[in-house]
């Protein structure tokens, strides 16, 4: 059965009565990795935010708004928030959705539907937001758009004219094409889902993300789902609050007060709000340190307190990110590091600078790896560590962290070793014996027998000792090697006395 777009029952959907109008819709673009999502977000604001990232991939969750003019002639405001499109980020995607009115799942013309594809899509559904296809890289000359709609169908996203009602655009994100159409198709799909806000309600919404800045101190980027927010109020996201004193647009720009479907930044929290939280605003700060109070939980930014097994090899690091979502998104990665004998301990994790009390604590704990993601020492740090030997690793790609440890991890793991047989032979005489030297005859029963290979010295199947083949020959001619069959003599090197009969067993030792 197709699935279709608007789903039924959702809360931030409300008829338009009273003090109630019409607000833009908040868009979540998502999709796989290399299907073009950054790029699409970039020409629809006219801003290149992928040549900023390392490695192209977008890192962080960020909202823009954009003003569209239909083909109809009607001008709306569209809010698109950019949740990154690795499963690595799949805590931020699915925090995207959550605040969400509209989801656009970006599909590749090339490549069809892909595992970050479906993981997208089931963000999407779990939340019920209607949803838009746009088929993108309709340029390239591998691109075939009813292969893509047949390759959907068949992960059941059934789109108009393939079974379903799911508006399906196809674009080119590097030229531009269709993306206009793309956006008609949001207003209209925003159109039917009567979306409406109150502002004159008290501004509520969700932390997008926090950071912290070593000047400015804690910021936060707040979604405004209904109301508005205006200075001198105070905004509190469950224990963290802040007083509305420094209030940014999307583009930075200080505003006195900002409504419904709108990103702003709110600088000077008391502690980092968390990603994802909802926040609600109140008049006086009395007010908001007892609703802070009442909420207070633990921070889910958490220390691995686990007590591993005896003989476990554990590397402890600490993790130093620029934001929640970049630090979150390497807690995910650094889960997919398993092995038995060696574990990954995460003893501190934060956001911001590198500190001295980082430093320190990196000290109390041997062989502490420092991980630095797009982030430096402060000054104090800074000096510490050139008198400490603390090792520390600075990336501005999650995926080379995991790299690194991974690679870190491997290396530690204890070598095992064992005998693997080469070939075995029965003793049927022996010629001579000078201290540890004996010269013996015999023949080959399995495998081969080699010179310079060491043998163990069997009797009645039992290991009485070791030894190692000197000389070797076959048929009174030196041989590199005897095999089945074929009878040999040859200069054994042991402290062991061999008797007719034994057997000797060839192996070498090999890494397990």
């Amino acid at each position: 059965m197709a699935q279709s777009p608007t789903p039924k029952n959702k809360a931030n959907k409300s008829v338009v009565t009273g003090s109630t109008i019409p607000r833009p819709p908040v868009v979540v673009v998502m999709g796989h990795i290399d299907h073009g999502k950054s790029t699409l977000l970039d020409f629809i604001r006219k801003a290149n935010v992928v040549a900023g990232e390392a490695g192209g991939i977008t890192q962080h969750l960020g909202a823009y708004e954009v003003h569209h003019t239909t083909a109809e002639g009607k001008a709306g405001v569209i809010t698109f928030l950019d949740t990154p499109g690795h499963e690595a980020f799949c805590d931020i995607r699915t925090r995207g959705s959550q605040v969400a009115d509209i989801a656009v799942l970006v599909v590749s013309a090339e490549d069809g539907v892909k595992p970050q594809t479906l993981e997208a899509l089931s963000c999407i559904k779990a939340e019920e937001l209607p949803y838009v296809v746009a088929i993108n890289k309709i340029d390239k000359p591998g691109a075939n758009i009813e292969r893509t709609k047949q390759n959907l169908a068949e992960h059941e996203i059934y789109v108009e004219g393939y079974g379903g009602d799911i508006p399906v655009v196809p674009i080119s994100a590097l030229t531009g094409q269709g993306v206009p159409e793309l956006l008609d198709m949001l207003i209209l799909v925003a159109e039917l889902e009567n979306l409406s806000g109150d502002p004159t309600a008290v501004a509520s919404g969700a932390v997008i993300e926090g950071s912290l800045h070593p000047k400015k101190g804690i910021s936060a980027s707040l979604l405004i789902k209904n109301g508005t927010l205006r200075v001198g109020t105070f905004v509190v996201a469950h224990d963290a609050i802040s007083p509305v004193r420094i209030l940014e647009d999307h583009l930075g720009k200080a505003v006195k007060e900002a409504t419904f479907s709108s990103p702003v930044k709110v600088i000077g929290w008391d502690k980092l709000p968390l990603a994802g939280t909802p926040f609600i605003v109140v008049e006086n700060k009395k007010e908001a340190e007892e609703i802070a109070a009442k909420n207070a939980q633990q921070n889910p930014i958490t220390t691995d307190n686990t007590v591993y097994a005896e003989g476990t090899i554990v590397i402890p690091i600490i993790i130093k990110a620029d934001v929640v979502g970049s630090l979150e998104g390497i807690q995910f990665e650094l889960k997919k590091i398993k092995h038995d004998k060696v574990k990954i301990k995460i003893i501190a994790a934060g956001i911001g600078e590198i500190s001295e009390r980082d430093v320190k604590v990196a000290q109390s704990t041997p062989d502490t790896i420092l991980i630095a993601f797009n982030v430096k020492p402060d000054a104090k740090a800074k000096s510490l560590l050139e008198r400490t030997p603390i090792n520390v690793q600075s990336f501005n790609v999650i995926y080379n962290i995991t790299e690194y440890l991974q690679k870190l991890a491997t290396s530690k793991i204890p070598k095992e070793y064992i005998d693997q047989s080469i070939g075995k032979a029965k003793i049927l005489q022996v010629f001579s014996k000078n201290k540890d030297k004996q010269i013996v005859g015999g023949k080959v029963q399995e495998g081969e027998i080699r010179l310079g290979g060491e043998v163990k010295i069997l009797r009645r199947d039992i290991e009485i000792g070791r030894g190692r083949i000197k000389e070797l020959q076959q048929q009174k001619v030196k041989a590199q090697e005897v095999r089945e069959g074929y009878e040999f003599g040859t200069l054994i090197e042991s402290k062991i006395e061999i008797a007719q009969g034994d057997k000797v067993e060839c192996f070498e030792t090999v890494e397990k």
